[in-house]
């Protein structure tokens, strides 16, 4: 089972979200937007691609990347019921 703290090292490194530090990110953090994290589109394709070789979860289904990609909690427990 994949951690929150274990999972956002991996954003920050993967994402090279500089400045921004494990204790910096809420586990009800969006990820896109203003809000939360405000990672992009480009963002969003590395994250897929991250998940899929960090992981090896692959995130197939398109019609729900809204709710997977909502928060730091979704796509981490999207993560775990899926590895």
């Amino acid at each position: 089972m994949v951690t929150s703290n274990e999972f956002k090292k991996v954003l920050i490194k993967s994402l090279n979200l500089e400045d921004i530090t494990v204790e910096d990110i809420e586990d009800d953090a969006a990820l896109f937007g203003d809000e939360g994290l405000g990672l992009d589109s480009v963002d969003s394709i590395e994250l897929v691609l991250i998940i899929e070789k960090e992981y090896g979860v692959k995130i197939s289904n398109t019609e729900q990347y809204q709710n997977i990609f909502s928060s730091v909690n979704s796509l981490l427990n999207y993560i775990n019921e899926n590895k």
